[in-house]
Protein backbone atom coordinates (compact mmCIF):
# COMPACT_ATOMS: atom_id res chain seq x y z
CA UNK A 1 0.00 0.00 0.00
CA UNK A 2 0.65 3.84 -0.61
CA UNK A 3 0.55 7.61 0.68
CA UNK A 4 0.74 10.21 -1.07
CA UNK A 5 3.34 12.59 0.48
CA UNK A 6 4.40 15.95 0.41
CA UNK A 7 7.19 18.05 -1.75
CA UNK A 8 10.48 19.96 -0.57
CA UNK A 9 11.64 19.73 -4.16
CA UNK A 10 10.26 17.54 -7.11
CA UNK A 11 11.16 13.78 -6.19
CA UNK A 12 12.18 14.70 -2.80
CA UNK A 13 9.49 13.56 0.68
CA UNK A 14 8.67 15.83 2.83
CA UNK A 15 9.98 14.23 5.85
CA UNK A 16 12.05 16.30 8.02
CA UNK A 17 13.54 17.30 11.74
CA UNK A 18 13.20 20.43 13.02
CA UNK A 19 11.79 22.15 16.08
CA UNK A 20 8.38 21.69 16.72
CA UNK A 21 6.96 25.50 16.49
CA UNK A 22 3.62 25.45 17.26
CA UNK A 23 1.00 24.49 20.49
CA UNK A 24 2.17 22.00 23.39
CA UNK A 25 5.03 20.99 21.94
CA UNK A 26 6.88 24.17 20.61
CA UNK A 27 10.52 24.05 21.08
CA UNK A 28 11.28 20.26 21.06
CA UNK A 29 12.68 18.42 18.48
CA UNK A 30 10.82 16.43 16.29
CA UNK A 31 10.63 14.39 13.11
CA UNK A 32 8.14 15.64 10.60
CA UNK A 33 6.45 13.89 7.99
CA UNK A 34 4.36 15.98 5.53
CA UNK A 35 1.18 14.38 3.85
CA UNK A 36 -0.48 15.38 0.93
CA UNK A 37 -4.67 16.00 -0.04
CA UNK A 38 -6.72 17.87 2.43
CA UNK A 39 -10.68 18.01 2.90
CA UNK A 40 -10.84 21.63 3.86
CA UNK A 41 -9.37 24.83 1.83
CA UNK A 42 -8.31 27.53 3.60
CA UNK A 43 -7.80 30.79 2.25
CA UNK A 44 -4.90 31.75 4.11
CA UNK A 45 -3.27 28.18 4.36
CA UNK A 46 0.30 28.32 4.19
CA UNK A 47 0.42 24.80 2.79
CA UNK A 48 -1.76 24.95 -0.35
CA UNK A 49 0.87 23.07 -2.49
CA UNK A 50 -0.91 20.02 -0.68
CA UNK A 51 -4.13 20.32 -1.74
CA UNK A 52 -4.59 23.40 -4.62
CA UNK A 53 -3.28 21.41 -7.52
CA UNK A 54 -4.10 22.80 -10.91
CA UNK A 55 -7.72 22.64 -11.66
CA UNK A 56 -8.57 23.32 -8.09
CA UNK A 57 -10.61 26.40 -8.05
CA UNK A 58 -11.40 26.32 -4.52
CA UNK A 59 -9.87 30.21 -3.08
CA UNK A 60 -6.80 30.90 -2.09
CA UNK A 61 -5.85 34.47 -1.41
CA UNK A 62 -2.40 33.83 -3.61
CA UNK A 63 -4.64 32.23 -6.30
CA UNK A 64 -1.64 29.93 -7.38
CA UNK A 65 -2.17 26.18 -8.46
CA UNK A 66 0.37 23.70 -8.08
CA UNK A 67 1.35 21.41 -10.47
CA UNK A 68 0.75 17.94 -8.94
CA UNK A 69 3.36 15.60 -10.41
CA UNK A 70 6.03 18.01 -8.40
CA UNK A 71 4.20 18.58 -5.31
CA UNK A 72 2.93 15.26 -4.40
CA UNK A 73 4.70 11.77 -3.63
CA UNK A 74 3.15 8.43 -3.60
CA UNK A 75 5.64 6.31 -1.54
CA UNK A 76 5.16 2.47 -0.35
CA UNK A 77 4.46 2.08 3.10
CA UNK A 78 7.77 0.13 3.84
CA UNK A 79 9.93 2.57 1.81
CA UNK A 80 8.53 5.38 4.10
CA UNK A 81 9.26 3.49 7.39
CA UNK A 82 12.89 3.12 6.38
CA UNK A 83 13.31 6.42 5.88
CA UNK A 84 11.83 7.61 9.02
CA UNK A 85 13.69 5.42 11.28
CA UNK A 86 17.06 6.90 9.34
CA UNK A 87 16.56 9.88 11.96
CA UNK A 88 17.04 9.31 15.69
CA UNK A 89 14.52 11.82 16.99
CA UNK A 90 12.00 10.08 19.09
CA UNK A 91 9.17 12.35 18.50
CA UNK A 92 7.05 12.05 15.52
CA UNK A 93 4.47 14.62 14.14
CA UNK A 94 2.54 13.96 11.19
CA UNK A 95 1.00 16.47 9.27
CA UNK A 96 -0.29 18.17 6.00
CA UNK A 97 -2.98 18.93 4.44
CA UNK A 98 -4.94 16.67 6.29
CA UNK A 99 -3.24 12.96 7.51
CA UNK A 100 -6.25 11.10 9.23
CA UNK A 101 -7.77 10.78 5.23
CA UNK A 102 -4.76 8.41 4.62
CA UNK A 103 -5.32 6.62 8.62
CA UNK A 104 -5.46 3.16 7.28
CA UNK A 105 -1.98 3.39 5.10
CA UNK A 106 -0.72 5.60 8.14
CA UNK A 107 -1.48 3.30 11.03
CA UNK A 108 0.79 0.25 9.46
CA UNK A 109 3.16 3.08 9.54
CA UNK A 110 3.06 3.75 12.71
CA UNK A 111 2.55 0.16 13.98
CA UNK A 112 6.29 -0.35 12.35
CA UNK A 113 7.42 2.40 13.85
CA UNK A 114 6.60 1.95 17.26
CA UNK A 115 7.54 -1.45 17.06
CA UNK A 116 11.02 -0.88 15.78
CA UNK A 117 11.43 1.97 17.91
CA UNK A 118 10.05 1.66 21.36
CA UNK A 119 8.83 4.79 23.86
CA UNK A 120 8.11 7.14 20.28
CA UNK A 121 6.14 9.22 20.59
CA UNK A 122 3.50 10.38 17.92
CA UNK A 123 1.88 13.53 17.31
CA UNK A 124 -0.70 14.20 14.97
CA UNK A 125 -2.00 17.40 12.97
CA UNK A 126 -5.68 18.02 12.25
CA UNK A 127 -8.55 19.95 11.39
CA UNK A 128 -10.75 18.19 13.58
CA UNK A 129 -13.60 17.11 10.91
CA UNK A 130 -12.46 13.29 10.60
CA UNK A 131 -12.49 10.85 13.09
CA UNK A 132 -9.24 8.73 13.59
CA UNK A 133 -10.38 5.54 12.57
CA UNK A 134 -9.68 2.41 15.04
CA UNK A 135 -6.27 1.23 13.76
CA UNK A 136 -4.99 4.39 14.15
CA UNK A 137 -6.21 5.71 17.25
CA UNK A 138 -4.22 3.92 19.84
CA UNK A 139 -0.99 4.79 18.23
CA UNK A 140 -1.46 8.74 18.32
CA UNK A 141 -0.03 10.04 21.57
CA UNK A 142 -1.43 13.69 20.95
CA UNK A 143 -3.75 15.22 18.95
CA UNK A 144 -3.16 18.55 17.78
CA UNK A 145 -6.46 19.94 16.61
CA UNK A 146 -7.16 22.86 14.59
CA UNK A 147 -10.40 23.48 13.78
CA UNK A 148 -11.33 26.15 11.08
CA UNK A 149 -12.93 29.43 11.99
CA UNK A 150 -15.30 31.48 9.82
CA UNK A 151 -12.26 33.67 8.52
CA UNK A 152 -10.89 30.10 6.71
CA UNK A 153 -13.10 30.49 4.25
CA UNK A 154 -14.42 27.06 4.48
CA UNK A 155 -18.43 26.61 5.59
CA UNK A 156 -18.92 25.98 8.75
CA UNK A 157 -21.28 22.63 8.19
CA UNK A 158 -18.01 20.77 6.75
CA UNK A 159 -15.12 22.61 9.03
CA UNK A 160 -17.16 22.68 12.82
CA UNK A 161 -18.87 18.94 13.01
CA UNK A 162 -20.19 19.33 16.42
CA UNK A 163 -20.18 15.27 16.85
CA UNK A 164 -16.59 15.76 16.20
CA UNK A 165 -15.91 18.84 18.14
CA UNK A 166 -17.91 17.69 21.21
CA UNK A 167 -15.60 14.50 20.82
CA UNK A 168 -11.88 16.16 20.55
CA UNK A 169 -13.07 18.16 23.80
CA UNK A 170 -13.91 15.31 25.50
CA UNK A 171 -10.28 13.50 24.36
CA UNK A 172 -7.76 13.98 26.82
CA UNK A 173 -5.39 13.54 24.12
CA UNK A 174 -6.59 16.40 22.20
CA UNK A 175 -5.80 20.05 22.40
CA UNK A 176 -6.88 22.68 20.50
CA UNK A 177 -5.21 25.02 18.58
CA UNK A 178 -6.92 28.13 16.62
CA UNK A 179 -5.85 30.44 13.75
CA UNK A 180 -6.75 33.81 14.27
CA UNK A 181 -6.35 36.64 12.47
CA UNK A 182 -8.20 39.33 13.94
CA UNK A 183 -9.68 39.89 17.30
CA UNK A 184 -13.13 39.25 16.29
CA UNK A 185 -11.71 36.07 15.75
CA UNK A 186 -11.69 35.39 19.10
CA UNK A 187 -14.96 35.79 19.96
CA UNK A 188 -15.81 32.75 17.65
CA UNK A 189 -13.14 30.74 19.85
CA UNK A 190 -15.20 31.31 23.13
CA UNK A 191 -18.41 30.91 21.62
CA UNK A 192 -16.98 27.57 20.69
CA UNK A 193 -15.22 26.91 23.94
CA UNK A 194 -18.33 27.77 25.97
CA UNK A 195 -20.53 25.76 23.22
CA UNK A 196 -17.98 22.20 23.89
CA UNK A 197 -16.89 22.66 27.14
CA UNK A 198 -13.03 23.09 25.68
CA UNK A 199 -10.79 23.30 29.08
CA UNK A 200 -8.50 26.05 28.50
CA UNK A 201 -5.77 23.98 29.56
CA UNK A 202 -5.73 22.50 26.35
CA UNK A 203 -7.21 25.41 24.29
CA UNK A 204 -4.17 27.54 22.52
CA UNK A 205 -4.53 30.45 20.27
CA UNK A 206 -2.43 30.92 17.26
CA UNK A 207 -1.63 34.38 15.40
CA UNK A 208 -2.04 33.52 11.69
CA UNK A 209 1.19 34.92 9.50
CA UNK A 210 3.50 33.62 7.24
CA UNK A 211 5.97 36.29 8.28
CA UNK A 212 7.60 37.67 11.66
CA UNK A 213 6.31 40.53 11.60
CA UNK A 214 3.27 39.30 11.05
CA UNK A 215 3.05 36.99 13.62
CA UNK A 216 4.52 39.72 16.34
CA UNK A 217 1.97 42.12 15.85
CA UNK A 218 -0.65 40.09 16.31
CA UNK A 219 0.41 38.64 19.18
CA UNK A 220 0.28 41.89 20.67
CA UNK A 221 -3.30 42.16 20.94
CA UNK A 222 -3.82 37.96 21.29
CA UNK A 223 -1.75 38.09 24.30
CA UNK A 224 -3.64 40.58 25.94
CA UNK A 225 -7.11 38.49 24.92
CA UNK A 226 -5.15 35.02 25.72
CA UNK A 227 -5.02 36.26 29.61
CA UNK A 228 -8.53 37.64 29.75
CA UNK A 229 -10.01 34.39 28.60
CA UNK A 230 -7.55 31.71 30.55
CA UNK A 231 -6.28 30.35 26.85
CA UNK A 232 -2.84 29.53 25.92
CA UNK A 233 -0.97 31.23 23.18
CA UNK A 234 1.25 29.72 20.70
CA UNK A 235 3.50 31.52 19.01
CA UNK A 236 5.17 30.05 15.32
CA UNK A 237 9.23 29.05 15.98
CA UNK A 238 9.54 27.74 13.00
CA UNK A 239 8.46 31.34 10.68
CA UNK A 240 10.44 33.26 13.00
CA UNK A 241 13.65 31.06 12.37
CA UNK A 242 13.23 29.61 8.70
CA UNK A 243 10.18 31.90 7.33
CA UNK A 244 7.75 30.60 5.55
CA UNK A 245 9.64 27.55 3.66
CA UNK A 246 8.96 23.69 3.00
CA UNK A 247 10.90 21.21 5.09
CA UNK A 248 10.85 23.20 8.42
Amino acid sequence: MTIALATTTPGEPEIFASLQGEGPSAGRPSLFIRLSRCNLACQWCDTAYTWRFTGDNRPHRDGLAFERQANQLVLQEDDIVARLLAFPQDRLVVTGGEPLLQAPALARVLAALKTARPGLHVEIETNGTVAPAPAIDPLIDQFNVSPKLAHSGNPADLALIPARLAAWAAEPRAFFKFVVASPEDCDEVAALQATYGIPGERLFVMPEGTDSDTVRSREKWLSTLALQHGWRMSDRLHIHLYGDTRGT
